[in-house]
This record gives C-alpha cells, sequence and structure tokens, in this order.
C-alpha cells in the first residue's frame, strides 16, 4: 500500500492558499484515481480517499491537524494501514522554490517546512519521499506567514494548475517507475 499525504491547513478560509498546494494535488489526484469523495477518518485525524495506482492499493490522505501537526495525522494512517515509511509520499508547498516549479526528493531534511518536519518527527526518520510544489517568495516587505497563507495572484493560476497536475504526474511515476525516474522527468 502507499500513503500519498498532501498537506495543507482544514477549513475554507485557508482553502485556496499557497499553503494549501498538497491539498490541491491531493484533490486532483483522487480524481484522477477515481477514488470518490474524502471521507473522514478519525482513528487517524485526516481525510481518505482510496484508489489504485499500478495495481497498488493508494490511500490518499488530507490531515485535519493543521500544517504544523501534519506529522500527528500521518504517522497514525501508516500505522492504522500498516505501512511503513518507504511506502509514503508527501506533497508540499515550498517557498524556495519559483511559483509552479516541482522537485522531488527522497529523504532530507524538512528545509525549515513545519508541516514536513513533524512528519520526520513522528515517523523517526527523513528517509521519506516528498513532491514539493513551488509557491515562491514574498516580496521583502510581505511576512511570510501571510504569503503561505494567501492566495495565489491571478497570474500564476494557470501556472499552478499546471504544477498541480504535474504533481500528480510525479506521484504516478514515483509509484510506478520509482523515485529516480521521477527525478529524472520533473526535477
Amino acid at each position: 500500500m502507499f500513503i500519498i499525504a498532501g498537506l495543507g491547513n482544514p477549513g475554507t478560509q485557508y482553502e485556496c492558499s499557497r499553503h494549501n498546494i498538497g491539498f490541491m494535488v491531493a484533490d486532483r489526484l483522487a480524481l484522477e484515481l477515481g477514488a470518490g469523495k474524502f471521507r473522514r477518518a478519525p482513528h487517524c485525524l485526516s481525510l481518505v480517499a482510496k484508489g489504485t495506482i499500478a495495481g497498488a492499493d493508494t490511500l490518499i490522505v488530507k490531515p485535519q491537524t493543521y500544517m504544523n501537526n501534519s506529522g500527528i495525522a500521518v504517522a497514525r494512517a501508516t500505522r492504522q494501514y500498516g505501512a511503513g515509511p518507504e511506502s509514503l509520499i508527501v506533497v508540499y508547498d515550498d517557498m524556495d522554490l519559483e511559483v509552479g516549479r516541482i522537485r522531488i526528493r527522497a529523504k532530507g531534511s524538512a528545509g525549515g517546512h513545519k508541516g514536513m518536519g513533524s512528519i520526520i518527527e513522528h515517523m523517526g526518520t527523513e528517509n521519506i519521499a516528498r513532491v514539493r510544489v513551488g509557491i515562491g517568495r514574498p516580496p521583502p516587505w510581505e511576512d511570510s506567514v501571510h504569503h503561505v497563507l494567501g492566495t495565489f495572484a491571478r497570474d500564476e493560476l494557470p501556472i499552478i494548475s499546471d504544477a498541480v497536475i504535474n504533481a500528480v504526474s510525479a506521484i504516478l511515476c514515483i509509484v510506478e517507475d520509482g523515485i529516480e525516474t521521477a527525478q529524472t522527468r520533473f526535477n
């Protein structure tokens, strides 16, 4: 089983924020897999949808613990469904990448991302595949918290739409062909 965790914050006030790009990718992946609607899974503090990628059962997870505590929900989901960190792929926003750019890594530090940091802490390892989607840096006069919780500019929307589609393709590639192939194709 694979677990794909798209990170974001619950609630309509965050729905279209830069920080919720992981939720956007999770929604698109569920649509592509015909996984149906997300349902509440209180045992893992998440919304979940089930699908299949290349014959492998796949659980798409949207933690409902808020970004900074994503690790609580993701660790519960992996335990509940008997999946280890080698079967986990995390999708989240990255300010250090230009808007729409995709970067895949097999392991590494959180790079300052509190959601990924929480996952590393609760999973007990940095050996977790991740798909980072660039949201760009704020202008010098704007606070980074305001930036990540803000929405994309109108001219960024087509770029982000393409990035969501590319992130889904990258996830499918990781599962079907391995992370090295996905890195070559999408980084």
